[in-house]
């Protein structure tokens, strides 16, 4: 009789375990309505469109008006990032669409990747 209250008991405590993870998993699937969920890698490295609206080389830092920066949970807007590399600012000008990626390092707002949109 013991070794089936214990058995009983092992069971129980496993199910404890799983349950939660199962139903979590399950909420997930029964909410999802078709959206895509994107993997954390996926998103930082997505890119965002934006419109330059200054350089400035000497400070290392470009404005840009942006779309939403999912990596970040940014909304719409426009806002100053460090240049990860100077020698972005070279390709850009005031007025140019461009495609970037950014990202906080070391603290800061920081476009890590640019390029002019075609």
């Amino acid at each position: 009789m013991k070794q089936l209250s214990r058995l009983a008991l092992l069971s129980a405590c496993a199910l404890a375990f799983t349950a939660p993870a199962f139903a979590a998993n399950e909420h997930n699937h029964m909410h999802d309505h078709g959206a895509m969920v994107m993997p954390v890698a996926a998103k930082a490295s997505a890119m965002t469109e934006g419109e330059i609206k200054k350089v400035d080389k000497e400070a290392g830092k470009i404005t840009i008006k942006h779309g939403p920066i999912e990596n970040l949970g940014m909304p719409n807007m426009t806002m100053v990032f460090r240049a990860k590399d100077p020698a972005m600012l070279d390709q850009v000008k005031q007025g140019d669409k461009v495609r970037f990626t950014a990202d906080k390092v070391n603290g800061a707002l920081t476009v890590t990747k640019l390029e002019v949109a075609k």
